[in-house]
């Protein structure tokens, strides 16, 4: 059982015209750190990263903390070390070339580093898409990403030396034929990604199985694959029972139970209303936890991480503000 303990507005106090694609990061004096693309519309060469910070259901003014002469998308953050928070995101006015850029705070985001190439001359964007890389038992780092030069497809990014080197995994293809529908105009997305097909975006766990990834699809599913090396290989990839507009997802895996936050939505490019919480305990059926938003408008792109029994959730709010929600596992 659920309950709802807050509700707050990132990003009420704003200097941008569209905000999208969040991630969160929670420290131990129950601070949040949030971070996201902002800038006049997706895919334009203004949009630059910026990051909230809120306690006690306060949040601090954005605040821009990465931007250049090119389009910025999807910051992660990622907990390294107590002392060492990375910023992944990534750089490029064409998605299917673009780059993925690191930064460190060494002060808990205060303050962070020049950014540097995660993988210097990479085109195509390695490292983590868009959802919250998780370091499993063996010690491995895993960053879920995928490519949309072609055909969407997904793979992951394998560290074992604490970010400094990645092997990347087989890619995980799934292709139906005959399934696709025309663009939808009321989502605000860059033009360039209506064309895409296939599946994107993974989010990522681990249980005593192996690792496995849900990912978004142009199918109108949720489409799961099953890794038992480590997330090095995967096997054939399928759907659950969970309906997909081919939108953003995010789950979390905590004590025995996976949950996920995602639109319950089928059609390619259907509506992004509502955002729903799941629960599931086998990552194939799925129970309605709550209802995050819905009516007219976009509610998409969730972030959710768990720390002790409690679930932080964060996303896109119509693509004026970033809501942040708090909910504990009784």
């Amino acid at each position: 059982m659920l309950k709802r303990d807050f509700h707050v507005m990132a990003c009420s106090q704003r200097s941008f015209n569209m905000c999208h694609a969040s991630n969160l990061i929670k420290l131990s004096d129950n601070t949040v750190i949030t971070v996201f693309f902002a800038g006049s519309h997706e895919g334009k060469s203004d949009t630059a990263i910026y990051m909230c910070r809120e306690k006690e259901g306060e949040s601090s003014v954005p605040v821009k903390i990465a931007s250049a002469n090119e389009a910025h998308w999807n910051p992660v953050l990622f907990e390294l070390s107590e002392d060492d928070f990375v910023l992944f995101y990534k750089v490029g006015n064409v998605i299917a070339t673009w780059k993925t850029m690191i930064m460190h705070s060494y002060d808990k985001g205060l303050s962070w580093t020049a950014p540097y190439e995660m993988v210097k001359g990479d085109i195509g964007g390695r490292g983590p898409v868009r959802n919250k890389p998780i370091r499993i038992s063996s010690g491995a780092i895993l960053c879920p990403g995928s490519l949309e030069n072609g055909p969407w497809r997904a793979f992951l990014d394998i560290s074992h030396d604490n970010l400094r080197t990645f092997e990347k995994s087989a890619e995980i293809n799934y292709q139906e034929d005959g399934i696709f529908s025309p663009l939808n105009k009321d989502i605000e997305v860059s033009e360039q990604s209506f064309s895409g097909k296939g599946v994107i975006q993974p989010t990522v766990w681990e249980d005593d199985k192996g690792v496995h990834v849900l990912l978004r699809s142009t199918y109108g599913k949720v489409i799961r694959a099953d890794s038992t090396d480590g997330g090095k290989t995967f096997l054939k990839p399928y759907p659950v029972n969970m309906d997909n507009n081919n939108s953003g997802l995010d789950a979390v895996y905590v004590n025995g139970k996976l949950y996920l936050v995602c639109n319950p939505v089928g059609g390619n490019w259907a509506d992004r209303t509502p955002l729903t919480l799941f629960s599931s305990d086998d990552g194939i059926n799925f129970k309605e936890e709550a209802v995050l938003a819905d009516g007219p408008g976009e509610f998409s792109y969730p972030c959710i991480r768990a720390y002790g029994n409690a679930l932080y959730i964060s996303y896109t709010y119509s693509r004026k503000n970033i809501a942040l929600d708090k909910f504990t596992i009784d």
